[in-house]
């Protein structure tokens, strides 16, 4: 059977920073209540009660929080720095408004009222102070239909598994795979379905932008056990130890390649030597890449690796000799 995932050490200092001022506010509470409250298993709550003796603002036993259960009521003592309303600093503030005003822009968002009242709670209350926001431009995530990005979101909340027809660009092909949804995230300028796959048997990325197709199942959607989202803090992409290195020189009306694919470098080509740019990228298969070099119809050449530039060359001089060997002579 296989075990839970570990808990990573920034989900437990987030439920403990919430859980000490909501503690600090209900004194005496049930255990087994305050856990089913809290979303936790009583002995996960007891252990991060016994966590607690170790935080503080010092290391003496009286700038440490107390916490007492023994008898199956929670007390949380000498956490008041924690309990107390935290004010914004003008930086903040700035920062939240920009961010809440680019989460009204994201397509698909259904709770797009609740984010003007709280915009407009944060901004009446910052008052002059917040006239820095005005002049922040914040880019918000693209690609992908509003109607597939609500549909996405829905099954994350309603945990229902969705079924997806999904384009592959490293094999030229549409794949049907069922998926048990666990977030839908922006970054890197395009939203993302991430969710344990059945068909991989793993935990996989759907670029929203290549979902032909999302149709949601009646049918539970909880990921399994071995199921853990990526940590995404780096980009999404992810090389392997044998992937080889390409650089591609794409001439004007080939530059898309560089949007639609991760690339690892990217120079822009000025004018004067034809425009375009010149990108670096890794993969662990190259016929993909032969076969998009091949559909650019010249506007894009391989220049590095050597034998990366003769497969496309002997791949695209075997594909003419066998064109000119079915034409007829007239």
């Amino acid at each position: 059977m296989a075990s839970a995932p570990q808990e990573t050490a920034t989900a437990r200092l987030s439920r403990l920073l919430t859980m000490v001022p909501w503690l600090v506010n209900r004194q005496g509470i049930d255990l087994a209540q305050a856990a089913d409250d809290l979303g936790v298993s009583t002995e996960q709550l007891e252990a991060d009660l016994r966590l607690l003796f170790l935080c503080g603002y010092g290391q003496m036993p009286d700038e440490l929080i107390e916490a007492d259960w023994e008898g199956g009521r929670v007390f949380v003592g000498n956490a008041d720095s924690i309990a107390r309303p935290l004010r914004l600093g003008v930086d903040e503030a700035v920062t939240l408004i920009v961010g809440l005003r680019a989460l009204r822009e994201v397509p698909g968002l259904d709770e797009r009222d609740a984010v003007d009242r709280a915009l407009a709670k944060l901004e009446a209350a910052a008052g002059e102070a917040a006239a820095p926001a005005q002049r922040v431009l914040a880019e918000v995530a693209d690609g992908g239909s509003p109607e597939l990005l609500a549909r996405a979101r829905r099954a994350v909340t309603d945990r229902r598994r969705v079924h997806l027809r999904y384009v592959v660009p490293a094999r030229d092909e549409a794949t049907e795979r069922d998926v048990d949804p666990m977030r839908v995230v922006g970054i890197d300028g395009q939203w993302y379905l991430e969710g344990w796959c059945h068909r991989a048997e793993d935990t996989r990325l759907f670029r929203m932008d290549r979902v032909e197709e999302l149709t949601v199942l009646d049918v539970d959607g909880t990921p399994p056990p071995q199921a853990t989202e990526r940590d995404l803090s780096e980009g999404t992409f992810r090389p392997g130890a044998d992937d080889v290195s390409v650089t591609l020189r794409l001439l004007p009306g080939a530059t898309w390649v560089s949007d639609y694919y991760a690339v690892d470098a990217l120079e822009q080509v000025a004018a004067a030597d034809g425009g375009g740019q010149l990108v670096r990228l890794r993969t662990a298969d190259t016929a993909w890449l032969r076969r998009l070099l091949w559909r650019l119809g010249g506007r894009g050449y391989v220049t590095d690796p050597p034998e990366v530039v003769a497969e496309v060359h002997d791949g695209a001089a075997a594909a003419l000799a066998a064109y000119t060997d079915q034409v007829p002579e007239g």
